[in-house]
């Protein structure tokens, strides 16, 4: 009982991140259904099983509150969910331990630039509004998809970044658009495990617990994203994919870091994240600040033409 008590808190907190932030659910539940020993594919499996009632839940709340472009859900989702099936398929016989840290090398590298950009410019709107074309929205979403089957988790840390860093859709909108899509992702991938490893190792009381939790979280995901400032989302975006993908290249064969280095790195890109989560924080009143006085210069300088009031 204490151990499904904690995977329901596992779920809950997953979700809340997942959807406010618009990845870390797969992440966050199947390392700890790894850490207690279940096997690779039994833990994708158990998670993608889950994420298909929780993905749904995000997917309407973030519907209620405008969070989704349809467009970028059906262009993403659908060659997401051929990755997903692909490689839920063949987890089983494929090794990501190669591409692994060559993913976190490039994702390290997309979070830097998301952290950068919104901490530094705000919400870059020179794209905003532009469509995004399939050419960029379909490979990426059968990568983003056979990644997440494989390793257990990495729909959002792949897709949120790479359409963040386009600057053609707000974030609040490619959080929802995300989420969103990646019920296509985990209906596909879970067909997938059943097909490839069969339901005996799926142990579903773990299953409804993580899909409880999730669910309570899920509305509550959805109005923090569309109430928390554009500046200070991208800023906590970015510091999310950076910490996950610097843990990913120490704790990989390749680098293998002491405990002590691990630690270093995790403490030093904590305060540097959160200084910038501050310093967007206090960017932002400033620029509402600007907004305000300017638009009630702008108002004075209408009234004083003798143009109607706004």
């Amino acid at each position: 009982m204490r151990s499904l008590i904690l995977l329901g808190l596992v779920g809950f907190t997953a979700q809340l991140v997942d959807g406010a932030l618009g990845m870390a659910y797969g992440v966050t539940s199947t390392t700890l259904l790894l850490a207690i020993g279940t096997n690779a594919a039994a833990a994708s499996a158990t998670v993608h099983l889950a994420e298909i009632g929780t993905t749904l839940a995000s997917g309407v709340s973030h519907w209620r509150f405008g969070n989704i472009d349809w467009k970028v859900v059906l262009r993403i989702g659908v060659p997401g969910a051929a990755g997903a099936f692909a490689g839920a398929t063949f987890l089983s016989s494929l090794s990501t331990e190669t591409a692994a840290p060559i993913m976190s090398i490039i994702l390290l590298s997309l979070g830097i630039y998301v952290l950068v950009r919104f901490t530094t410019f705000g919400l870059p709107r020179g794209n905003l509004g532009k469509p995004l074309r399939k050419r960029f929205l379909a490979p990426l979403g059968v990568a983003a998809g056979f990644i997440d089957a494989t390793g257990g988790g990495g729909w959002g840390p792949v897709g949120t970044p790479a359409i963040l860093a386009s600057g053609r859709l707000a974030p609040r909108k490619v959080i929802g658009s995300i989420d969103a899509s990646e019920f296509l992702v985990a209906v596909a991938a879970s067909v997938g495990f059943l097909l490839g490893i069969g339901s005996e190792n799926i142990d579903f009381a773990w299953v409804g617990v993580l899909l409880l939790g999730g669910v309570i979280a899920a509305p509550i995901a959805a109005w923090l994203v569309r109430h928390i400032p554009p500046r200070i989302l991208g800023s906590a975006v970015g510091g999310v994919i950076i910490l996950t993908n610097v843990r990913t290249l120490l704790r990989s064969d390749a680098v293998d870091a002491p405990g002590g280095t691990q630690a270093a790195a995790y403490i030093t890109i904590a305060v540097i994240w959160a200084a910038a989560i501050a310093h967007s924080w206090r960017q932002y009143h400033r620029d509402k600040s600007t907004e305000s006085v300017e638009a009630i210069e702008a108002e004075l300088e209408r009234r004083s033409a003798g143009e109607p009031a706004t």
